[in-house]
């Protein structure tokens, strides 16, 4: 493929970009083979990633010609043209190039740095690294290979942390037991009450009850002192019938006593996507007013969707915090609502998960080498048609989740909410690789880590981390428990509305809250400056005969 037969005008002068929060932007067009780029003679310019278009609608006229460009991080483009057969041009230009589905025509595999990389993110978070630290806290686990070969399961990575009773054949046959051969692996395990977090898809029990001894001896081997376990099904019991009806299912009580299972149905795929597009519906509907807001806001259920996950989240985290019981979470595949459930759980668990490179941490292991389909999922987000079965907000979900958490505890957590933003943008639009593809076993076969740069390489740099950080934080080593209550959910203002007046204002107050706290730092250290003065001071006065030494002692009581 070549991108020149999809560019009929490259070039054209002298068009107008309408951008929300912006001044009009008059200049010369370009449109290569992954940028749209607008520029003047100030040096003033627009450029645009076509992958982050997913709407374009023309309207052409003898008059102003323009295009309307509706992107996926929600802003809203237009651009005026005074030829009608050159908007039709870029129009159809822009159209074929943000639909371009072959990976390696993506962007990440063409972009170069302007700066020498100094930490290779591919190598930070590696399984290896996350089973180290397990080991100082426990030696109940091992460091499995069996999927070496992606042979075993597609979607998960070629190390998994599996208990260290199971062996590799056991193993194997364990995966054709559960769907898509994800079989139980380790999320996370609770040094203090013991308790291990596990996630895998569903058995595939059918109607006919089968069993498979081989799991059922995995997942003994994880349960604690208490000699009790939680299997959470993120699916409603009805459905979970249904996918018995196809050969799949959930645990029997027969064959799996020691465990209480628990249903908290989450809703995926469609539904969610359904219910994001009315969202932004509402957003962008300038005729509605407050009290209609409010309402629509509800009904379009997105609220509704962050409270269950949240829900079902929370419960866990008190299944392992304060029954000590280990927790196995699935829902069909184990890779939407399950990953929501187990991130969401070691977030309110471990305070690591609440730093910068903590929660960069978390969305490796549970989401990139989790096997999360990112390549289908983002490939849409909420305008136009009604996207096919693979589609879903779900990460954007998850976010959203996290970012309530952070806004009940805005002093638990190391990083902004424009850490939380970036990560949205780069999950459906993105010069780095790290969102590409569906799991591992597709980014080996297309050399993603050699052949991209890694999110966190950029990330990580002094200069950018640095505004990613929150003013406001102060560790807390506490397991932290957000309200889940309809009230205390909020609107993700600094997503769905980035481009409406409202955004600035918080900047200003995030910008305002940051220069405090630099100016309190900044008047600490000069106090204890003054304070060593002061001291230097009274012991010269002393040595030389004159004030009292007691008088010394008493002013140091004082300061």
């Amino acid at each position: 493929m070549e991108f020149a037969e999809f560019i009929k005008t490259p070039q054209v002068q002298s068009v107008v970009v309408k951008r929300p929060l912006r001044q009009d932007l008059e200049g010369a067009l370009c449109v290569t083979g992954h940028h749209l780029i607008v520029s003047n003679r100030d040096k003033e310019e627009f450029l645009l990633i076509h992958k982050n278009v997913e709407v374009v609608e023309k309207q052409l006229s003898s008059g102003l010609s323009h295009i309307k460009l509706k992107c996926k991080n929600f802003e809203v483009i237009h651009i005026e043209f005074k030829s009608s057969e050159e908007c039709s041009n870029v129009a159809s230009s822009i159209e074929n190039l943000s639909n371009v589905e072959s990976t390696e025509f993506l962007y990440p595999f063409f972009y170069r740095p302007n700066s020498d990389i100094k930490e290779n993110g591919w190598e930070a978070f590696k399984v290896e690294t996350e089973f180290a630290r397990i080991k100082y806290k426990t030696d109940q686990f091992r460091l499995s290979y069996v999927n070496k070969e992606f042979d075993v399961c597609p979607s998960y990575p070629q190390a998994l942390i599996v208990p260290k009773t199971i062996d590799d054949d056991e193993l194997r046959i364990i995966a054709k037991f559960r769907h898509l051969g994800r079989f139980p692996v380790l999320s996370y395990y609770h040094k203090e009450t013991q308790a291990s977090l596990m996630r895998c898809s569903q058995p595939l029990v059918g109607t006919n009850n089968n069993r498979c001894k081989e799991d059922e001896k995995l997942l003994k081997a994880i349960l604690t002192s208490s000699h009790k376990g939680f299997l959470i099904d993120t699916r409603s019991a009805q459905n979970s019938k249904v996918e018995a009806s196809r050969g799949k299912g959930v645990e029997s009580d027969i064959h799996y006593s020691q465990w209480r299972k628990i249903h908290q149905n989450i809703e995926r795929h469609f539904v969610l996507h359904e219910s994001l597009s009315k969202l932004i519906e509402v957003v962008n509907d300038k005729s509605c007013t407050s009290d209609k807001w409010i309402s629509r806001l509800e009904s379009s259920g997105w609220m509704t969707h962050m409270s269950s996950v949240l829900t079902c989240a929370c419960f866990v985290a008190q299944c392992i915090d304060r029954d000590k019981a280990s927790v196995v979470v699935h829902g069909s595949d184990g890779t939407d609502s399950t990953l929501q459930v187990t991130s969401l759980a070691q977030l309110l668990l471990d305070p690591d998960c609440r730093t910068v490179r903590g929660f960069q941490a978390l969305i490796e292991r549970e989401w990139i080498q989790g096997g999360h389909p990112f390549g289908q999922r983002c490939a849409k987000i909420a305008f136009g048609s009604t996207p096919n079965r693979q589609e879903a907000p779900v990460f954007l979900l998850f976010l959203d989740c996290v970012w309530q958490i952070w806004q009940q505890y805005p002093c638990s957590f190391e990083f902004s909410d424009k850490f939380l933003v970036l990560l949205f943008h780069n999950a459906y639009s993105s010069q780095y690789g790290t969102f590409l593809s569906n799991c591992e076993f597709d980014r080996r076969k297309y050399d993603i880590k050699n052949r991209t740069v890694s999110l966190w390489s950029y990330v990580n740099q002094p200069n950018v981390i640095g505004d990613l950080m929150n003013p406001l934080y102060e560790p807390n080593h506490s397991v932290i428990w957000p309200s889940v209550a309809p009230q205390s959910l909020n609107f993700w203002s600094n997503v769905y509305a980035a481009f409406k007046p409202s955004r600035i204002q918080q900047d200003k107050l995030v910008d305002y809250i940051r220069n405090i706290k630099d100016e309190d730092k900044q008047l600490k250290s000069r106090v204890i400056k003054l304070r060593r003065q002061l001291a230097n001071l009274e012991r010269e006065a002393i040595e030389k005969n004159l004030i009292p030494h007691h008088h010394s002692k008493s002013s140091q009581r004082s300061a």
